[in-house]
Order: structure tokens, then C-alpha cells, then sequence
């Protein structure tokens, strides 16, 4: 095996000091490039651009900025810059937690998602929003050596890391310290509780216009949530799949066999060696 690639990329922009932190922890690890968004994309979840033009330059040797989405850059790396498939793709370390339902909206998480959908091992990292990046570090260089070295399966990862009250923003080598005491969990999607508002405000012309969104609440979950792990400064680490099926749909199964107008057919009709979708297990 030759020199391993690694292509990286955010939603917090190109400049964003989380890339610089995530690029630090990956150095030496294999060949970086980076392909990030000109500017920030957050909440961008799976975003494509199809109806305007990306516009796309090189920041710097190995370091793209592009007029897109996380998911754009992407594909942008793996189509365009790349001359052969990644080995790893990571995307962070995001500023500001994507725990539980926030996966569905975060770009962080979107531009991992897209690299995994295309054949490539890839994670998504995060610390706490205003929390200094550097606390993913360890994490981040320990999962990626890990990942390069176990190619197949592919994985998709979501890593959230916490950090030690009153050191968010502490000197880097007292992040180092303390960041190797922290455990690891590999956890699955809790629920993220935001007090959900639609702030109306008016122009000076006098026209009104909207943020939509609240803060988030307080963190909170089942034991082996990754809400309830960083609640209790665990590192939390979810793998996560792109098959949405629901795995028991006895319910739906019900719903449309209670329909008399609409004719009902199983897969098994097509293939017997299938099973019914929402058949009792047997």
C-alpha cells in the first residue's frame, strides 16, 4: 500500500480554525487535500448545488476553496482534484456538537455522508461551539490511523468531543494533557432538544423578516445516547448508516394493507427467497 490520501473538508468555511486544527491532527498520517467551502455552509445537511455554477481556486498547494456545499466539495475532491480514490475522508472539526437529530441538518455531517454514499470510510467531527478544536486531536488522529488501517467495511462515523470545564479555550499543550484522560464511547443517536422559535423582526423600511431556530436545551438522553455521553464528558463515537429503511415496518405494512383501492404485492412474489417486508419474524 502506497501513501495513504486523505481528503478533508467542513461547513465552517476554508479559513475556519477548526480545518487548520483538523488538518494539524491528520499531518503525517498520509497525503492531505483539502476541499472546503469559500464560506460558511453550516445547516447545509446533504445539499447539492445542480442549477447555478460552483466557482472553484486553489488557496493554497492542496488547499481548494469552492463556491458550494460541503457535499459539492465533496464531490469536487473525489471527481475533479483527486486522481485516485481517497482512503479516508474526514470533515470538521465543526464548531458547535452535531448530537442525535442534528445529523439531519448538519453539513459537517452532510460532506462525510457524501464520501461514505460514494465508497469511501469517512467521519465527521465536532467539539462544543467557542470550544477551541484543538480537544479533537487526539481523538481525531487516533480514529483516523485506526480507519486507514481497516479499510473494508467502509465506515461513517459521527465523533463529538467534549473538553474539561474552565480549559475550553486553554494553551495548547494543556488541551494535550487533559484531552488524554478523556474516555471513548461508541454510542448511538440520542435526541437534541432546541427551544424551537420564529423570531419575527421588522426592517428599517418596515418590512418584517424572520430567524428561524432557537438555542439548544440542555443535554439529556438515554446511557449510550451520544447526548447523555458528552452530558458526562465521554467522547462519544456513532456510526451511522445511509440505509433510512425503517427495520420493523409492521406498522407501514398495515397501513397499506388496510388500503382496498391500492393492490398490495410483496418482493417475496418476485424473489421467494425474500421475506415480506413487515411480516412477523419467524
Amino acid at each position: 500500500m502506497g501513501t495513504p490520501l486523505i481528503l478533508v473538508t467542513n461547513d465552517d468555511g476554508v479559513t475556519a480554525p477548526g480545518l487548520r486544527a483538523l488538518v494539524d491532527a491528520l499531518h503525517g498520517l498520509g497525503e492531505l487535500l483539502v476541499s472546503a467551502p469559500d464560506g460558511e455552509r453550516s445547516g447545509s445537511s446533504h445539499a447539492m448545488t445542480f442549477h447555478s455554477m460552483l466557482r472553484a481556486h486553489e488557496v493554497e498547494p492542496g488547499r481548494w476553496a469552492v463556491s458550494g456545499t460541503p457535499v459539492d466539495c465533496v464531490y469536487f475532491g473525489l471527481m475533479h482534484l483527486s486522481e485516485r480514490p481517497p482512503d479516508l475522508v474526514v470533515s470538521g472539526v465543526n464548531s458547535g456538537y452535531n448530537l442525535g437529530t442534528d445529523v439531519f441538518y448538519s453539513g459537517t455531517v452532510g460532506g462525510a455522508a457524501e464520501a461514505h454514499l460514494r465508497g469511501a470510510s469517512a467521519m465527521a467531527v465536532s467539539v462544543e461551539r467557542g470550544v477551541d478544536a484543538r480537544w479533537a486531536r487526539r481523538v481525531v488522529r487516533a480514529l483516523a490511523r485506526s480507519m486507514l488501517a481497516a479499510l473494508d467495511p467502509p465506515l461513517l462515523l459521527n465523533v463529538n468531543v467534549p473538553h474539561a470545564p474552565g480549559l475550553e479555550n486553554a494553551p495548547p499543550e494543556r488541551i494535550d494533557a487533559a484531552s488524554r484522560d478523556q474516555a471513548v464511547m461508541l454510542t448511538r443517536l440520542g435526541r437534541r432538544s432546541y427551544r424551537d422559535a420564529v423570531d419575527r423582526r421588522t426592517d428599517p423600511l418596515g418590512r418584517p423578516y424572520y430567524w428561524i431556530g432557537g438555542p439548544p436545551g440542555e443535554l439529556r438522553g438515554d446511557v449510550g445516547d451520544d447526548t447523555w455521553a458528552i452530558a458526562e464528558g465521554v467522547v462519544s463515537v456513532t456510526p451511522l448508516r445511509l440505509d433510512l429503511s425503517d427495520p420493523d415496518p409492521r406498522a407501514a405494512r398495515a397501513l397499506l394493507d388496510g388500503i382496498g383501492e391500492l393492490r398490495a404485492v410483496d418482493p417475496a412474489a418476485y424473489d421467494p427467497s425474500l421475506s415480506s417486508p413487515g411480516s412477523e419474524p419467524s
